[in-house]
């Protein structure tokens, strides 16, 4: 591979487009004679549906339809669950084909959380949408509702589907419980801590939508629609709800104005606007509005934690037990609990080696709007709890946090590492990323800017959060054992014209993270050509090879390397070819800067466009040589790849009012070779902001009946750019061997650890002030209040 291309800060290609407002949305798409739908939500968070009148509805202008579940009866399934906790007894609601079940389309008698769809109005513009789906008159009976886990557990607990007992979706467990509290017991220190990881809401600058298509001729249907992985959504629309032919449902993604994992669920919009355009004859369209989004979309963290850490005087860990109480909301989301129970609880060891280790997760269904992944997901969760009560620790031995947790930092000789809970760790040097932070942030100096805030009236605390973070979300065998239907590889196909460009197409399909600039590199790359003459093509199930989509920060370790692959066998072939041509070995041809040639024999050489067009038009062709350079290839990982890191905040606090700013972060990760600085480090700087938000505001709230409180952004409040400080960031490089490229995943790891920095930031200044932990989110109040009650 050559290094002008790979490395290299391209700047992203679509982003002129994006700048200039001329890229089409999934809501920009106008098809001839479109109709569109608008929902009717419940606004119950738990409660009976008694009746629903769509007389008056049905009279108001340019409505077309309108649709209840009794209308779906027998032309739609419930929603599919494709990733159930592996290894433990679970329970979900019921499908009829034996799957896990996620929830019916629209409500079947019963509604589980505010929001959720009852009724859909067909019309001809969506105003005459709006205003007819407030005509529909829905009887409730209220019921009591249950919005926290420990409540839904709670013997007499309102009940909330009646295959799932007690409201226990599983209780996950993973590691060696006999053992771990055994060295518990005999520790010399031990600290516990209980911590609530708050329901943050996922807000991605577009909100979700759907257009539905069909055409009677063929009897095909497409659907447009912000997805993240329309292969799969293609399958479990066509297969568990449809239930229609593979090959007649087509998936179309168009440029996608972020996610954050949001979107790479199934939502009742998306076969409902199908079935309606065969039912109606016309296209129809859905898009939700930013109150919709957090009403129904799936939200985040949400993880009530108690974990014991114990060790030794003199700073060794000897054992961590944690237990986590995670709130699945009214249903399972498509992709199911797996992010909540396996991501999570397998990742509480971060980067540390802890000889005994045990996690146990309570997955609960509760009347809020159903869980799912949020940037960073599991990962998250489990680095915020393990690096809180680690500081914890530190403070109880009387040694430094950065000295713990080099002490017991997984060493460079111990790789492939098994963490004792289910992970193996594949390469990395994690102590240097925390050193290299540490000597960005002058550390050693820290303790000065202490005093000095102290006589400005400030409280001056420092926090680290070191992390591992399992991505690459490929290996087929690894996800089966955890409970995911399917495998979960990644494809790719590159396609060479005869004038020498390239068409390369990707099985994953892009959230905004620059695959048409970063996919390209790598193809220029490994083909040694400019990347202008490569484009990218992704996000069509009829286009593209079958690929898993986006999530899990895979697409550049499980789609690049696809890409990669198939792209060697170009130049493989070419070779051949170009040997036979210049009449000598294969072994004897070289292939550098775009020319293949005979070191020592000068005028012995072939350019790449004068095999692609040999090649093309079958020109003279080695025996048995068929002719074009057509490559699709598949590549499934034999395991994760574990990229890692350390940030590290240092925060003021105003003592007599609250107010926090933080004065200084440093943030080091190791995600292999870096494909393109410029895109991973803009992807580092959005996950460092989006993990802020979480610290230092973000929190979805819901009242006793369920309803939810912060269903806008007047009362969701989320960071603004005078919110954010700067960032000083750098990077190790440590190759992963589950790879050609080395490469791990980036696009959302720089959130994992963010919240466990933050939050021992903070705890750090309101130590002095006599405040042992403080869970988030850090608004000014809340410190206030703490400081206040700690002072009595």
């Amino acid at each position: 591979m050559t290094t002008e291309t790979f490395g290299a800060g391209l700047k992203d290609r679509d982003v002129p487009a994006m700048l200039r407002g001329d890229t089409t949305f999934t809501s920009d798409l106008r098809l001839p004679g479109m109709l569109h739908m608008e929902f009717v939500r419940s606004e119950h968070g738990h409660a009976r549906i008694d009746g629903i009148d769509t007389a008056e509805a049905r009279r108001m202008p340019g409505v077309v339809t309108v649709v209840t579940s009794e209308d779906l009866a027998g032309k739609l399934m419930p929603m599919p669950c494709i990733w159930i906790p592996g290894g433990v007894e679970s329970h979900f609601p019921p499908h009829p084909y034996g799957v896990p079940g996620a929830g019916p389309v629209l409500a079947e008698g019963v509604v589980r959380f505010i929001g959720e769809p009852v009724a859909a109005v067909v019309a001809e513009t969506a105003e005459q949408a709006r205003a007819a789906a407030r005509k529909v008159a829905v009887a409730y009976t209220p019921l009591a509702a249950v919005t926290t886990p420990r409540q839904a557990l709670a013997e007499g607990a309102p009940q909330l589907h009646e295959a799932v007992p007690g409201n226990l979706n599983a209780l996950w467990t993973c590691g060696d419980a006999e053992r771990t509290d055994a060295a518990i017991a005999e520790a010399e220190v031990v600290v516990e801590l209980d911590l609530y990881n708050q329901r943050t809401i996922n807000n991605p600058m577009e909100p979700r939508a759907a257009i539905g298509d069909y055409d009677p001729v063929k009897d095909e249907y497409t659907l447009y629609a912000t997805t993240q992985s329309p292969h799969n959504h293609r399958f479990l629309l066509s297969a568990l709800v449809l239930g229609i032919p593979f090959n007649k449902l087509r998936v179309i993604a168009p440029p996608i104005g972020g996610s954050f994992g949001t979107k790479g669920y199934l939502y009742p919009d998306m076969p409902l606007v199908l079935l309606l355009a065969r039912t109606l004859g016309r296209p129809v369209r859905w898009a939700d509005t930013r109150e919709g989004l957090m009403r129904s979309t799936v939200q985040g963290r949400d993880h009530l934690q108690h974990v014991t850490l114990a060790g030794t005087r003199d700073g060794r860990i000897t054992a961590l037990r944690c237990t986590s109480y995670a709130n699945l909301g009214a249903y399972p989301s498509t992709i199911g609990p797996g992010v909540a129970t396996a991501l999570m609880g397998r990742s509480v060891t971060g980067p540390y080696a802890i000889p005994n280790a045990f996690c146990e997760v309570h997955a609960v269904f509760t009347n809020t709007v159903p869980l799912g992944a949020q940037r960073g997901s599991g990962r998250a969760e489990a680095t915020t709890i393990t690096e809180r009560v680690l500081d914890l620790y530190a403070k109880e031995i009387g040694a430094d946090p950065a000295e713990v947790r080099l002490r017991n930092m997984v060493p460079p000789d111990r790789f492939p590492y098994e963490n004792g809970l289910g992970w193996t760790y594949d390469s990395g040097d994690y102590a240097a990323a925390l050193r290299r932070a540490l000597e960005l942030a002058d550390y050693s100096k820290l303790e000065v800017l202490r005093r000095e805030a102290r006589e400005r009236g400030k409280l001056l605390g420092v926090g680290i959060g070191s992390f591992v973070a399992i991505c690459g979300v490929g290996p087929s065998t690894r996800m089966q054992a955890e409970g995911m239907l399917g495998g979960t590889w990644e494809s790719a196909n590159v396609r060479v014209h005869p004038n020498g460009e390239v068409a390369a197409t990707i099985g994953s399909t892009s959230t905004g993270q620059s695959h048409t600039t970063t996919f390209a590199q790598i193809v220029a790359s490994e083909l040694g050509i400019d990347p202008s003459a490569v484009t990218i093509f992704q996000a069509d199930t009829q286009k593209a090879p079958y690929g898993q989509g986006t999530y899990g920060s895979r697409s550049y370790s499980v789609g690049g390397p696809a890409l990669a692959l198939a792209a060697r066998q170009v130049i493989a072939k070419m070779r051949t070819a170009a040997a036979h041509f210049l009449g000598v070995p294969e072994d004897q041809v070289e292939y550098a800067d775009g020319t293949f040639s005979v070191p020592g024999r000068e005028g012995a050489s072939k350019t790449f466009q004068d095999m692609a067009m040999a090649l093309w038009y079958g020109w003279s062709l080695p025996p048995g040589m068929e002719p074009t350079l057509d490559v699709t290839t598949f590549f499934d990982p034999p395991d994760f790849n574990y990229p890692y890191g350390s940030h590290l905040a240092v925060v003021e606090i105003d003592e007599t009012t609250g107010e926090l700013e933080i004065v200084r972060y440093v943030a080091v990760h190791d995600v292999g070779p870096v494909g393109n600085p410029l895109v991973v480090n803009g992807q580092f700087e959005g996950s460092i902001a989006h993990g802020l938000g979480q610290a230092l505001m973000e929190r979805a709230r819901y009242d006793e009946t369920g309803a939810l409180l912060t269903a806008d952004l007047t009362t969701y409040a989320m960071p603004r750019a005078h919110d954010i400080p700067r960032f000083v960031m750098d990077t190790t490089e440590t190759p992963s061997p589950h790879n050609p490229l080395g490469v791990k995943g980036a696009g959302e790891i720089a959130t994992v650890p963010v919240t466990a920095a933050v939050a021992n930031a903070v705890c750090d200044a309101l130590r002095e002030a006599g405040v042992r932990h403080l869970d988030m989110p850090y608004t000014p109040e809340k410190i206030w209040r703490a400081i206040r009650e700690a002072k009595g």
